[in-house]
């Protein structure tokens, strides 16, 4: 898979990491505002920072009072994105990672797709994963390392569908549409290119 560093946001103020700063006490009235257990609170002395944090089962994100709804949707996804990535800096093993690739063939493809082998490569630095249908092996790039996991998913998908269809044709992405999260995983990785200057990933032919 041709490969497609941060998310798209580059160029806008630096959020800094809050896992163990407090919420501020001049909030308004906390609220949830995404699905599942986010919950975002807006204060009047914060002027451009924005942070977020892990309290038990849920996420909150601190945010300036002033921002407006879809600058507050557009950074709770970012911070989502980063929580995400520093949680995921522990490395899996190659033994893992195969274990992680036959519960996603098996959750998504119906276990059609069962590959000899998976592991980390080093040499990959314009690719993401390759795959060798002929051996059932998959290589994922060590720049995936640290990336959020279902980018890492993602990835895996796409060498696995490559197990069962080759190319990039509309067989192969009928497979990944299986898969909830393709588009966000896409754009994120085409935010990487766009940063690195590196070839674009295939696209998916036009209806």
């Amino acid at each position: 898979m041709p490969a497609d560093p941060s998310p798209g946001v580059v160029g806008e103020t630096p959020a800094r990491s809050a896992v163990s700063q407090q919420p501020d006490t001049a909030t308004r009235a906390p609220r949830a505002s995404v699905a599942g257990a986010v919950e975002v609170r807006r204060s009047t002395r914060r002027r451009k920072s924005v942070s977020a944090y892990r309290e038990g089962g849920r996420t909150i994100v601190l945010i300036p009072a002033r921002m407006s709804e879809a600058e507050e949707r557009r950074w709770v996804g970012v911070m989502l994105d980063k929580l995400a990535a520093q949680e995921s800096k522990r490395v899996l093993g190659d033994t893992a990672l195969t274990e992680r690739a036959e519960r996603l063939s098996t959750q998504f493809f119906d276990g059609r797709a069962r590959p000899a082998s998976v592991r980390w490569v080093t040499n990959q630095n314009t690719r993401w994963g390759s795959c060798t249908p002929a051996e059932g092996s998959i290589r994922l790039s060590h720049r995936l390392q640290g990336m959020p996991e279902y980018v890492v998913d993602y990835v895996l998908l796409h060498e696995l569908a490559h197990l069962l269809v080759p190319g990039h044709g509309p067989d192969f992405w009928r497979l990944l549409e299986a898969y909830p999260r393709t588009e966000r995983a896409r754009g994120y990785l085409e935010g990487v290119v766009a940063a690195d200057q590196l070839p674009q990933p295939p696209t998916a032919p036009e209806e």
